[in-house]
């Protein structure tokens, strides 16, 4: 559980600081009793040695013990009754020559004492002054506990108080992860997402919110490819059904030319079928999703594409350039896909000569503009909603490249301009021309996941005009 192991973070840090802060203190008292202890022995020791000076005996004190040491070892306390004390190793030096003194410790049964020998002259042996560290013992002991029962409080309110503060902290990612669970058990991305605030967790619930937003969208253009596809699936497999159950209850009987209009249905609605089905396949799956975009002359594939429907369809159709530029004489390089590229191009194509007389002639036309007016990925319908090579907003500055297909059929209307790149959108004078109605629909999909933008209107001599435009980039051997 994060909140458990943040607060036993918390506390472990606590804890840390808190022994490194009693180790020091306790280092730097102890160091501080033990000097004082130390003056309060040397003050005693000169004290007793004025005192013997003088030819008196010194007052007794119950903490200290003071006894000479001869220059024989003997012992004599000072104090009648009291029993002598074991002297430190070196006193009996001190005692022999008489001068100087020697700090040390020792001990009598279970107690410490701190010795002070201090030499009285030569042949007068040494003054051996004693201490009881009881006091000082007790202090140390009395010391620990309290910081034992200080350190433990500490902790223990430590503890407590980071458990309810990370609560509180964690209570919006909580209300997130009962959210999110939410969701995953019922598959309802209609639920509300807490509120976001401005903190880290305010912005991990709005990339939550983001990713729900999208795959609401995803789901909500999949159920509407779903009707949409069931719609148009039906007439054809309506007509392909009723032609199969006419020819079984026939059985022979027709005559040869009714039979052949008859097969000659079933061809036509298989072939609109497979073209329906691959469309739907492609339009769902994005099989060019797996190119690289790389530059590409777009006059080029342009004239690629072109020449492939002349040989087709026996159409005449021109490709020209306007407004190239210092590129004019060279190639005008877009980043995309190829397949994508071309796919797109033949879409429009394919378009234009469907709706338009055959003896009249088709015309592409490459041309830079300063924006990409049109219906993308991030601009919305109708305007300037260039992308830029990454997905995003185009940068300013960034020019694009057009490619238009112009015809002179019956044209579009200015209700239907954003309409036409809608899955299965038919005009009102198309309703009887064979198609799926997803051509511009897979151009809209293929050119704004390369970062452009599509666009439908009217030409200048009547007719449909439809097209694209990508940014613009630098053929590899001007750069630099």
């Amino acid at each position: 559980m994060l909140r458990t192991r943040i607060t036993l973070v918390v506390v472990a840090a606590t804890l840390l600081a808190i022994v490194v802060s009693v180790v020091s203190s306790y280092r730097g008292v102890t160091g501080m009793v033990a000097d004082q202890f130390d003056r309060a022995l040397v003050d005693r020791a000169d004290a007793v040695a004025a005192v013997l000076d003088a030819g008196r005996v010194p007052a007794e004190r119950p903490d200290t013990a003071e006894q000479l040491l001869l220059p024989d070892g003997t012992v004599r306390p000072l104090s009648p009754g009291r029993t002598a004390l074991p002297v430190p190793p070196g006193a009996l030096a001190v005692a022999r020559s008489g001068e100087g003194r020697l700090l040390a410790e020792t001990t009598a049964g279970d107690r410490t004492f701190g010795v002070l020998v201090l030499g009285r002259g030569e042949g007068h042996g040494a003054l051996v002054v004693s201490q009881d560290y009881a006091d000082a013992e007790r202090m140390d002991r009395e010391f620990l506990g309290r910081i034992s029962w200080t350190t433990a409080g500490s902790a223990a309110a430590c503890a407590a108080l980071s458990w309810l503060l990370i609560g509180r902290i964690l209570r919006p990612m909580r209300r997130l992860a009962r959210a999110a669970e939410r969701i995953s058990s019922t598959q309802d991305l209609g639920t509300a997402l807490p509120a976001a605030g401005r903190d880290e967790v305010g912005r991990l619930t709005l990339a939550f919110e983001v990713m729900l937003d999208a795959l609401r969208r995803s789901r909500e253009a999949q159920q509407r490819l779903v009707q949409n596809a069931s719609h148009e699936l039906r007439t054809p497999l309506t007509s392909v059904r009723g032609s199969a159950e006419l020819l079984q209850r026939a059985r022979g009987r027709l005559a040869p030319e009714d039979e052949e209009k008859i097969l000659g249905t079933l061809v036509a609605e298989s072939v609109a079928l497979d073209e329906l089905v691959r469309e739907l396949v492609e339009l769902a799956t994005d099989r060019q999703a797996d190119e690289d975009p790389e530059p590409l002359d777009l006059a080029a594939a342009a004239e690629d594409c072109a020449d492939r429907f002349r040989r087709r369809t026996g159409r005449v159709i021109t490709v020209g350039a306007a407004g190239a530029g210092p590129d004019r004489d060279g190639a005008v390089v877009v980043l995309a896909r190829p397949r994508a590229l071309h796919r797109c191009i033949d879409n429009l194509l394919a378009n234009a000569v469907k709706f338009s007389p055959g003896d009249t002639p088709v015309t592409v036309l490459v041309e830079t503009a300063p924006a990409a007016p049109g219906r993308g990925a991030a601009g919305g319908r109708g305007g300037a909603g260039g992308l830029d090579g990454t997905g995003g907003r185009a940068r300013p500055g960034v020019p694009f490249v057009r490619l238009v297909v112009r015809d002179l059929g019956p044209g579009i209307g200015p209700e239907e301009r954003d309409a036409v790149f809608d899955r299965f959108y038919r005009g009102a004078g198309t309703q009887s021309t064979p198609g799926s109605g997803l051509g511009l629909a897979i151009v809209h999909d293929l050119v704004t996941a390369d970062g452009g933008t599509v666009f439908a209107g009217t030409g200048p001599e009547g007719g449909a005009e439809v097209g694209f435009a990508l940014p613009r980039t630098v053929p590899a051997a001007r750069r630099g």
